[in-house]
């Protein structure tokens, strides 16, 4: 019976995927640099058989799952870059990159895709239409790797794409799933205020930047509790503020830095002239200048109902109801909205976090890492899902 075979084929791969998360991690590349990464991912499935291989771009792969009939596309995607991070943890397979790091998880989301493609390789006989499977560079680094794959055009003719992540704040076992938005759109604000430096003991005699710098600060804040709609997500963090060089001297300017996260595009699109708007008021009162830079990060995530409900029947069907964790919105920032622009999707959460297993951390610290119980339960998703979609019965 093919569920009989799915299942060797899984329980054969199970230590594989495990396998190829590690040698991953031991070997991460920063975005735009996945070299040896998409070459190890090309290599690994040119092994398996039945898959039409392409390189979108110089450190990207695609492999192309095409049945025996015309059916539905659809197209999952897993990142492959790593951060500069130093790692921090201690187990036998930690980085051998200095001051690189995969503290996201996409070392797992790629062997997880692996695991899918070598089962999905064995079954191009029940499949009708195509599983398009996109192993994403640059996820990290904007302006990303997805929008670069989708100009090459990856996402011609799919009719549906899945992503996942896993996420240590969320429990092993569980899968998180978000209707309607789920990430927020991540822009970034770079700023300069000008004054005119001078002897710390003759502040008179100065425009301090500092000072000034400091008001700007405060009253950014000011656009999320009293201009922003309590009800609307929006956060705004001033991550950077540089300025100074000696304990008696007032610095002729100061550099700001920080984010901003909306989910809403209406609102997106009113931030940065709110922004300005603070900054030139504060700097024209007090005699300084200001240069302001506002760059538009990727867009928001937003599932489709549709995928949605697929996906999180998906979880119900294998795990039972209560793997289901319907999950609030994140503020953090994808960009396989990119791939939302082409074609519907869902993107969801897989349970990573385990305190007994150490893998806890926050994503993007030096000591995270995930439970790697996790990645069956990604390699399962992926494998039920492409199966529901694009076999002609249901058969797992």
């Amino acid at each position: 019976m093919i569920v009989a075979s799915i299942e060797q084929w899984i329980e054969k791969v199970k230590p594989q995927v495990v396998q190829w998360r590690r040698y991953l991690h031991q070997y991460p590349e920063l975005s735009f640099h996945e070299k040896e990464t998409a070459q190890f991912v090309y290599e690994k499935l040119q092994s398996f058989g039945n898959l039409e291989l392409s390189r979108p771009t110089p450190t990207s792969v695609m492999a192309r799952l095409i049945g025996e009939e015309p059916g539905r596309v659809l197209a999952i995607r897993a990142d492959m870059d790593a951060l500069p991070i130093q790692e921090e943890n201690s187990f036998d397979f930690i980085s051998k990159n200095p001051g690189v790091m995969h503290a996201c998880g996409h070392d797992g989301h790629t062997a997880m895709l692996l695991g899918a493609a070598q089962v999905l390789s064995q079954m191009k006989e029940k499949i009708r239409g195509e599983v398009r499977l996109i192993f994403q560079h640059a996820e990290e680094l904007p302006p990303g790797g997805a929008e670069e794959l989708v100009r090459a055009g990856v996402m011609e003719g799919v009719d549906a794409v899945i992503g996942a992540h896993l996420w240590s704040p969320l429990a092993i076992g569980k899968v998180g799933i978000v209707y309607g938005p789920m990430m927020a759109a991540p822009d970034v604000f770079k700023m300069t205020i000008c004054g005119k430096g001078g002897h710390a003991a003759m502040p008179h005699q100065t425009v301090d930047s500092i000072a000034i710098g400091a008001q700007v600060v405060t009253n950014l804040q000011h656009i999320v509790s009293r201009y922003n709609d309590p009800l609307e997500p929006l956060v705004l963090s001033v991550t950077r503020f540089v300025g100074g060089s000696s304990h008696n001297v007032l610095p002729g300017s100061v550099e700001i830095e920080g984010t901003v996260r909306t989910l809403d595009p209406g609102l997106r699109e009113e931030i940065p002239g709110q922004i300005e708007r603070v900054v030139k008021g504060i700097t024209e009162a007090h005699g300084a200048a200001y240069e302001l830079e506002y760059v538009h990060g990727y867009r928001s995530v937003v599932n489709d109902d549709e995928v949605t409900r697929l996906m999180e029947e998906s979880v119900q069907e294998l795990f039972g109801q209560g793997a289901v964790a319907h999950l609030k919105p994140a503020m953090v920032g994808e960009d396989f909205s990119a791939y939302q622009q082409k074609a519907p999707g869902n993107f969801f959460f897989i349970g990573a976090g385990n305190p007994e297993k150490d893998s806890s951390y926050p994503h993007h610290h030096p000591r995270f890492t995930v439970d790697e119980d996790a990645l069956e339960t990604g390699v399962r998703l992926f494998i039920h899902t492409a199966l529901k979609m694009c076999s002609c019965r249901r058969v797992y």
